[in-house]
C-alpha cells in the first residue's frame, strides 16, 4: 500500500499532460500581421483592418456560387485552440469568405462548421433578415470544414473540479 500512496502525487499531473497532449495542433499557423477584432468589430471600421489576416470560423448559413468565384456566409463563433469553432459561445457576428473559383455546395452544407484562413478585403452592406448588416469579406487561401469526428476529438470526457456541475454535450 504505501508505494500506491507515493506514486499518486506522481500520476495526477502526468494524466493532466497526457489528456491535454490529446487535443488537436492548430490547422493554420497565424500570420505576423494577424488581426484580432472578430468580425463585428471589424464590420464597424473595415478600413482599420484592411488587408489584414484572420483566422475565423462559425457555422455555414449560405454557399452562393457567382460566374468566378464562390460567397459563403459565416455566423462566426470564437475558436478554440485547434482552431474549431466554439458554438457552445456566443457568435462574434457574421462574415463572407470569398473563395476563388466554385464551391460545391454539398461540401459547405448550411449548418455545417469551418474554419477559414485569408486576407481582410473590405466590407459589403446586406442584409440578415429584414435588419441591415455590414459584412466583413475575407478573400480565403484555405478553408476547412469540420466532421463531427474531429469536433469530437480531443475533448476528453474526463473533468476535474470541485462542486456539483452537470455537463451537456
Amino acid at each position: 500500500m504505501r508505494p500506491v500512496r507515493f506514486l499518486a502525487p506522481l500520476l495526477a499531473p502526468a494524466a493532466m499532460l497526457a489528456l491535454a497532449a490529446c487535443a488537436p495542433a492548430p490547422i493554420y499557423k497565424p500570420s505576423t500581421d494577424a488581426v484580432a477584432a472578430v468580425p463585428f468589430e471589424v464590420a464597424r471600421s473595415p478600413e482599420r483592418f484592411a488587408n489584414g489576416s484572420v483566422i475565423w470560423g462559425g457555422r455555414v448559413v449560405a454557399v452562393n456560387n457567382l460566374a468566378d468565384h464562390s460567397e459563403i456566409e459565416v455566423l462566426a463563433y470564437p475558436l478554440d485552440k485547434s482552431q474549431r469553432p466554439k458554438v457552445s459561445d456566443s457568435g462574434n457576428g457574421r462574415f463572407i469568405a470569398v473563395i476563388k473559383g466554385f464551391v460545391e455546395p454539398m461540401a459547405y452544407p448550411d449548418g455545417a462548421l469551418i474554419t477559414v484562413s485569408g486576407k481582410l478585403d473590405g466590407s459589403r452592406a446586406g442584409r440578415v433578415g429584414a435588419a441591415d448588416y455590414v459584412f466583413p469579406l475575407v478573400q480565403v487561401d484555405q478553408a476547412h470544414a469540420w466532421t463531427a469526428e474531429e469536433m469530437r476529438s480531443g475533448h476528453s470526457n474526463v473533468h476535474f473540479g470541485v462542486g456539483l456541475g452537470v455537463g451537456i454535450r
